[in-house]
């Protein structure tokens, strides 16, 4: 007892008392706060428990989900607010934090998913109350999904026989088969057609094709169709499938198309159809556009202005056009660290692998010149493209995805595994 005599008294400090008008003329005071847990170095408090019973229980009464008898619900709160505090502890030894920078990009998602401005989300939690709160809960929430993601990570193994076994399964199979999302229509065709009617509504269906190849939109040229009235025009929302859940009709065209290809007229007993295949996602096919570029790039600093910044890059630009070789040059004054030993070369970059600002040079930059300089938030910066080409990663693309797929499998049992032992590890007392 005596560590736990102790640690309450170094807390007095947190322990708030209040006093009515009348209590205070009798001398009388109320407990409004108290520690309930300790936990190895930090504790749990009544007021933290209070907020998170009212929490669940606000939550059950809007979901209508039944909770546990008070006494049980009460000890599963508890026991989840002691195994947080030890893990924040572990955040913290490990030094992960996050700073207010961080937490107001995750603050301004929840504004636009409430359709407010940041300020406007901050005005209502400030008008509620809880801004503070919240900002706190949205960090405590990033630090525990960080803190179990590195732990929990480190402590799966994924072989490369499971992979093996994973992508000849069927199971594999379906998990990593692509998805479509299609855009539809069908010029309607009744019983009672004659063989000129269908003709006509064959041609029609063509020439809604060609409108859509000559550069208007799917859905523009179909409600446009629609709103002629010269045939009659359906459609099916069909969403984000697999092909094999699409219709026979469908299933197969699908798979051949490339993204924005339209593909008919379709014949089938309802009409002729018009299909655009206007996404895909997933699959094993992976195409990727890369690019072997080399810069020197020269940062603003202490001693060089970013006007003197634009100078000394113009200089060099200059030097390399009249013979020195670029990569010499660039070791020797490049603040790129990544990239400085390589003479500035960073190698074969995927495609949406460099900073937008930066890529958007490199891809109207022909290959074997050297750009003007151009600006990026980082610097100044030349560049030259020293080649380009496609590269198949589907096998090292599909064996990554099948990994992520048996590692979150795997994630959740061990997880539990982590924290049963963490909880045991550490020192908690209760108060009384």
């Amino acid at each position: 007892m005596g560590r736990v005599t102790g640690i309450i008294r170094a807390l007095g400090a947190l322990t708030l008392m209040f006093c009515t008008a009348t209590g205070m003329a009798q001398g009388q005071r109320e407990l409004l706060d108290r520690v309930i847990a300790i936990v190895d170095e930090d504790v749990v408090l009544q007021s933290e428990l209070d907020l998170r019973l009212n929490d669940v229980r606000s939550a059950a009464t809007r979901t209508g989900n039944p909770l546990p008898d008070a006494n049980t619900l009460r000890s599963e709160i508890l026991d989840t607010l002691i195994l947080e505090s030890i893990q924040l502890q572990l955040a913290e030894r490990v030094s992960i934090r996050f700073d207010d920078d961080t937490i107001n990009r995750v603050l301004q998602g929840m504004a636009d998913q409430n359709s407010l401005s940041f300020n406007e989300y901050v005005a209502a939690l400030e008008e509620a109350g809880v801004y503070i709160q919240t900002r706190e809960q949205v960090r405590r929430q990033m630090t525990l999904q960080e803190l179990q993601r590195g732990m929990v990570n480190r402590r799966i193994s994924i072989t490369e026989q499971e992979i093996d076994n994973f992508l000849n399964s069927e199971m594999g199979r379906e998990v990593m088969a692509a998805e479509y999302f299609i855009d539809h229509m069908v010029v309607a065709v009744s019983g009672s057609d004659s063989n000129d009617d269908k003709a006509a509504k064959r041609r029609y269906a063509a020439d809604l094709i060609a409108r859509v190849n000559e550069g208007d939109t799917f859905l523009d040229v179909r409600s446009a169709a629609r709103q002629a009235r010269a045939f009659t025009i359906n459609s099916t929302e069909f969403g984000w499938r697999q092909a094999d859940e699409l219709p026979n009709l469908f299933s197969t065209i699908v798979e051949t198309m490339e993204s924005g290809q339209v593909e008919g007229p379709i014949e089938a007993g309802n009409g002729y159809h018009i299909i655009q295949l206007a996404g895909k996602r997933g699959g094993t096919e992976q195409i990727v556009h890369q690019t072997n570029v080399r810069h020197i790039m020269l940062s603003p600093n202490e001693i060089r202005d970013d006007e003197q910044s634009r100078e000394a890059i113009i200089a060099l630009r200059e030097r390399i056009l009249a013979g020195e070789d670029f990569a010499s040059l660039a070791r020797q004054n490049s603040d790129d660290a990544t990239s400085v030993v390589a003479g500035g070369d960073l190698d074969w970059v995927n495609e949406g692998g460099m900073p937008p600002a930066f890529e958007a040079v490199i891809d109207e930059l022909e290959e074997n010149v050297i750009s003007e300089p151009f600006r990026t938030d980082v610097g100044w910066h030349i560049a030259e493209v020293l080649g380009r080409r496609e590269t198949d990663l589907s096998r090292e693309y599909s064996r990554m995805q099948a990994e992520n797929t048996l590692r979150g499998r795997k994630f959740d049992l061990e997880l539990q595994n982590w924290m049963i032992e963490i909880r045991e590890d550490a020192f908690v007392e209760m108060v009384e």
